[in-house]
């Protein structure tokens, strides 16, 4: 058995895309405000992106990708060698993304949650690949088809939507918005990073990019937010906590002034 520990650094949270920008797309605030909180972030891109239009080859994306990640401060970008344009979810794609997770043990997984209409079919397709690689993550006594890498159960999956895409709710048991109001403007960095696929004449996604997080953010009464949903019910031990996350010293001062009445 391989000793992942001393191979593999853990990460606390691996994002999950298609191509290169996916990510940056949907959730390239929140990664950086992960980063800054300290947590360990990574981004798996499924395929290398390429051929596109305005893009040279393979190097100059990968160039761009790695680029966009050192903008948002993630630990580790990976590529694997899968193909685009021809992404279908099948058992070696399964496979290939379960390793990943069984190496790096991340504790929360960062996916696509619905088709893209009119977009690249390649995002439908890491969907389910990535929810298989979840589980397969965790199943025993199949050592040989991953490569002897120990099991990991990932405590967390969320999903993700393109940010210009139609706002719409993912079939899933709940959902919430991220407050990313001070990581906007690196967000949309990073994206700016990816030259071949957003020259001069694509500028106004930017302005979608931003206009989708003003509203996303303004749904809970922020300047910017993006918007994930969950496999599960999203629940509370603590309810004002809950009600009133942007002062976490709520039960200590109210402890305070009880014990000042007494």
């Amino acid at each position: 058995m391989i000793d992942v520990e001393k191979e593999y650094p853990q990460i606390d949270v691996i994002a999950v895309g298609a191509h290169p920008d996916d990510v940056e797309i949907a959730c390239g605030g929140t990664l950086a405000k992960l980063v800054d909180q300290g947590h360990t972030v990574a981004i798996i891109d499924l395929t290398d992106g390429e051929p596109t239009p305005h893009s040279p080859g393979p190097d100059v994306r990968l160039s761009e990708a790695m680029e966009a990640a050192k903008v948002l401060g993630v630990n580790k970008r990976i590529t694997l060698d899968l193909p685009n344009r021809r992404l279908f979810d099948s058992f070696e794609a399964r496979v290939m993304l379960a390793k990943e997770f069984r190496k790096y043990r991340p504790n929360v997984v960062i996916g696509f949650g619905n088709r893209t209409p009119m977009a690249s079919p390649d995002h439908w397709q890491a969907m389910q690949i990535t929810d298989a690689a979840v589980f397969y993550s965790r199943l025993t006594k199949w050592d040989e088809t991953f490569d002897h890498l120990p099991v990991h159960t990932i405590g967390r999956q969320i999903y993700y939507k393109i940010a210009f895409e139609p706002i719409q709710n993912v079939d899933a048991p709940g959902t919430f918005v991220h407050d990313i109001t001070g990581c906007l403007e690196r967000k949309l960095d990073s994206i700016r990073c990816y030259q071949t696929q957003f020259p001069p004449k694509k500028d106004y996604i930017f302005e979608r990019v931003k206009g989708a997080a003003a509203l996303i953010g303004s749904m809970a009464g922020y300047s910017a937010g993006e918007q994930f949903f969950t496999t599960r019910a999203v629940g509370t031990p603590d309810m004002m906590d809950l009600l009133y996350p942007e002062t976490r010293d709520y039960t200590e001062r109210n402890a305070l002034k009880r014990s000042s009445v007494e």
